[in-house]
């Protein structure tokens, strides 16, 4: 029976790892703003992490897609002598302070948690205060290709290495009603030539197996299709945004109803 003084359930977005498939994000969010979706926390890692944190500082969807629709993999690369990571990640946390306006976490409008992992001893390591900038672009370094970040005497890397969706952390953060946005991993069938690719490969193959288990514990799973869209193909920022809005609106009739909107 409805009961009109129940309290209302609070919602929290998980947005998982995938870089250029995260992109998918976007569409997600796109939909859950237009259906007046009510986001009261969102926990991000990796791609996830950025998305979560330019949305959470109050970054328009519309701006955010226009910024994808003008990225490429080249905006990335700065290369140095290998020791921790064959790029150094410079150009990575420019390419975040001004996505996310150099803001701060006490500027988060919506609150916000970013997850990382300490790469040397596999802890994971979540954030609600601190460098905002710095915190996300650690989230976001893939181990071997970006050199990791030195936070609180910690060596820190992508998030996803244990959270490719970030459930868990959400449900520890007290989560009430969760909607999770996977999308996804893009395992190849095919000639292996470089490190990179070694790398890459690796990522997706272990991810995809993350994946299985940690996105089932929300609620809601918003599960996107990108089929060959892989984690460098920013170039289909468009393709995996109108995917991720594909994906959304065909649970928000569920969401509603759970939520008691409709």
């Amino acid at each position: 029976m409805f009961n009109p003084f129940k309290k209302k359930r609070e919602v929290t977005l998980v947005l998982g790892g995938g870089s250029a498939r995260g992109l998918a994000h976007i569409g997600a969010l796109k939909v859950l703003e237009r259906e007046n979706i009510p986001i009261d926390r969102i926990v991000g890692t990796s791609m996830g992490a950025l998305i979560g944190a330019a949305y959470s500082i109050g970054d328009s969807i519309e701006g955010m897609e226009r910024k994808a629709l003008k990225f490429s993999v080249n905006k990335l690369l700065d290369p140095t002598i290998p020791k921790i990571g064959l790029l150094a990640g410079e150009k990575l946390e420019k390419i975040i302070k001004t996505l996310i306006d150099n803001k701060k976490f006490v500027d988060c409008r919506i609150p916000f948690t970013a997850v990382t992992t300490d790469i040397q001893n596999g802890e994971e390591i979540i954030y609600q205060k601190g460098d905002l900038s710095k915190i996300v672009r650690a989230s976001c370094s893939w181990p071997g290709i970006f050199n990791p970040v030195k936070i609180d005497g910690r060596l820190l890397c992508d998030g996803g290495i244990k959270n490719s969706v970030p459930t868990r952390i959400a449900k520890a953060l007290g989560a009430d009603y969760m909607i999770a946005v996977d999308v996804g991993f893009c395992v190849k069938d095919g000639p292996i030539t470089n490190i990179f690719q070694i790398i890459l490969q690796s990522f997706q193959i272990m991810g995809e197996e993350l994946n299985k288990y940690q996105a089932r514990e929300s609620d809601i799973i918003i599960k996107v299709d990108l089929g060959n869209i892989d984690q460098i193909s920013f170039e289909r920022a468009g393709e995996a945004i109108e995917k991720g809005e594909k994906a959304a609106e065909s649970k928000i009739k569920q969401i509603k109803k759970d939520l008691r909107l409709s």
